[in-house]
Order: structure tokens, then C-alpha cells, then sequence
């Protein structure tokens, strides 16, 4: 694996080489909107897990290096196997996925015969290929429409199944039981404290997050849509509850546009950490994005069987939000 050490040494413009390394491997360095600031300023693209599935799909380079979590790396693999995919930190991962075991999953779906399985993409490609449909927090409510009244069993993310259900007025939602560490610890009663002391702000929240900071939210998106409802809202001044990374896309993409706003951090629920920090996206850091381009490792691999069949679904969604 690829990792930093106490005898690596590395350059002093570290930036330059890596896209001096980038342009040697043949390499397309994709980012999630949760990398660090500086690692987003070094991709070719940059955005949620729907659009980097769909650049994915379409890279024409030799090398995929993803700029994400492990699941990311996988998807972007599924859709483009002759492409080598690589991840600065293997352990990456994501409290979704690693919260969603196939074997156990398997079961779970088997306690409901008959209920078609949409499947958050937060999940790992062994889940994907038990799936008939796969969504993002982008179009999670329309992959959902594809099912009507069917019995429908949705996976991985509880708040977000619960949000889909109320958008859809079903409470039929057949629900795995899993969140996601870093949105769960926004605090509802601490946000209602700051909507106090900050009444002309406009609250904007991630689907993942808990019913009871979604309901104070005026404004329920992807990341990708948080922001450009940051750049499009009238607010001058924004919560944004979700992980802070997309902070300075929001700022930029403000900035491009003439604009002055105050972002706010939604509060959390211990103020003594970076809770609302996701963990395993911020392990990509700019010594071990070099080190991935110099070694052309870690390597993400699906096993051909599990690729085809998680294949499908994603392959749907896709053709879905064209």
C-alpha cells in the first residue's frame, strides 16, 4: 500500500509533481466535493458521487485516480474495467458501506421476497450487484419513482430513505437501518439555537442528515445542489449542514459569480472535535496522492462476477438521470 513513512522524503513543490507524475502515468485524477481544499484544486474534475460516476464511465486516460472513498473508486471501476483505478488511502472507506455487510444484507433481502432493492451508491459493490436500481442523494427521489407501489426496500442510509418517503408520501419503505457517522452528529437543538441568534439565515441540509435537522432546513439537497443553492439563494447568509468540504466550492463558485455571503457550519453536537469532518475522505492527503501516482497504487479491483451484476443497476440509474 501505499503510504507515507518516516524515511519517505518528498518533493518541496509537491503540487507541480504531482501533475508532473499525472501527465507521466496518463492518469485522470478525480475528487469528491469532501477532499481537502488542496487536493480539489488539483483534479481534472471535481463533484458528487453521480457526476464522478458518470466522468468515470467516460475516461479515456490509462489510470483512474479517485480522490474519494472506497466505494467511489469501486463505482468508477464497475463502469470502466479496462482503466486502472487507484485510491491515495485503501482505508478510505465509508460508515455506510462498512455498515451494510453483504451477507447480512443478503438476508435481509431475503426476509422480504418479492420487494425490489434500491440501493443507496453508498454502498459496496457486493450490494450493488444484489441491487435493481442504485441512487445518489441527487436523484434518489426519482430512481424511487421508478418502483410506484411496489414493495421497495431501501439501503443503506435511514434518513435518507426516510426523507425519499416523505417527498413520495410512502411509509412502506422497507429500511436497512445504517447513517452516516458525519451527518448524524449535526445537533437539532443546537441549530435551532443558531436560526435564533441568525434569523436571516437559510438553512441548507444534506438528505443524509436527521429528520430533526431536516425539518428546520429550507433547503434539502446533494452536495452538488447545496451548492449552487449556496450561489442561487437570496440569503446572504448560509448554515450548511454537511461536511465541510464543500465550503470551498462554495466560495469559489461565489466568488466567480461577484457574490459575498457568510457560510455557517451547522453545529454539531460535541463542539471539542471536527465531528462534522468526514474521517475517511480527509485520509487523501497530498503526500499519499503523490505516492498513489508514483507507485500506481493501492489498486481498487472488483471481482468480474460481482462487476457485471453490480453493472446493471448502475448502468440504469445512469441512463435514468441522462
Amino acid at each position: 500500500m501505499a503510504q507515507p513513512n518516516a524515511i519517505e522524503t518528498f518533493p518541496a513543490d509537491l503540487e507541480d509533481a504531482i501533475l508532473r507524475l499525472k501527465d507521466e502515468q496518463n492518469a485522470v485524477l478525480l475528487a469528491h466535493y469532501y477532499q481537502e481544499d488542496e487536493v480539489q484544486d488539483l483534479a481534472d474534475f471535481v463533484g458528487d458521487s453521480l457526476a464522478l460516476a458518470q466522468v468515470a464511465k467516460s475516461v479515456d486516460k490509462d489510470v483512474i485516480v479517485f480522490c474519494g472513498v472506497h466505494f467511489m473508486a469501486e463505482t468508477a471501476k464497475i463502469l470502466n474495467p479496462s482503466r486502472k483505478v487507484v485510491i491515495p488511502d485503501l482505508e478510505a472507506g465509508c460508515s455506510l458501506a462498512d455498515g451494510c455487510p453483504p451477507d447480512q444484507f443478503q438476508q435481509f433481502k431475503d426476509a422480504h421476497p418479492g420487494a425490489k432493492v434500491l440501493t443507496y451508491i453508498n454502498c459496496s459493490a457486493e450490494v450493488k450487484a444484489m441491487s435493481d436500481l442504485i441512487c445518489t442523494s441527487s436523484n434518489a427521489v426519482r430512481m424511487a419513482q421508478e418502483f410506484k407501489d411496489e414493495p421497495l426496500i431501501l439501503a443503506p442510509d435511514r434518513h435518507l430513505a426516510r426523507w425519499i418517503g416523505q417527498e413520495l408520501g410512502r411509509d412502506d419503505l422497507i429500511v436497512w437501518p445504517g447513517s452516516c457517522i458525519v451527518h448524524e452528529q449535526f445537533s437539532a437543538k443546537e441549530l435551532a439555537k443558531l436560526k435564533v441568534r441568525r434569523p436571516e439565515a437559510e438553512v441548507l441540509a444534506h438528505p443524509e442528515c436527521d429528520a430533526s435537522v431536516l425539518d428546520q432546513a429550507d433547503f434539502v439537497g446533494s452536495t452538488a445542489k447545496i451548492i449552487a443553492r449556496s450561489v442561487e439563494s437570496p440569503a446572504d447568509t448560509l448554515i450548511i449542514a454537511t461536511e465541510d468540504g464543500v465550503f470551498h466550492q462554495i466560495e469559489k463558485k461565489l466568488a466567480e459569480a461577484g457574490k459575498r455571503k457568510e457560510i455557517l457550519q451547522a453545529p454539531g453536537m460535541d463542539e471539542s472535535c471536527a465531528c462534522n469532518r468526514c474521517p475517511f475522505m480527509r485520509l487523501n492527503t497530498l503526500e499519499k496522492l503523490y505516492l498513489c501516482l508514483r507507485d500506481l497504487g493501492p489498486e481498487v479491483t472488483v471481482p468480474e462476477e460481482v462487476r457485471v451484476k453490480a453493472l446493471a443497476p448502475i448502468e440504469r440509474m445512469l441512463a435514468l438521470s441522462a
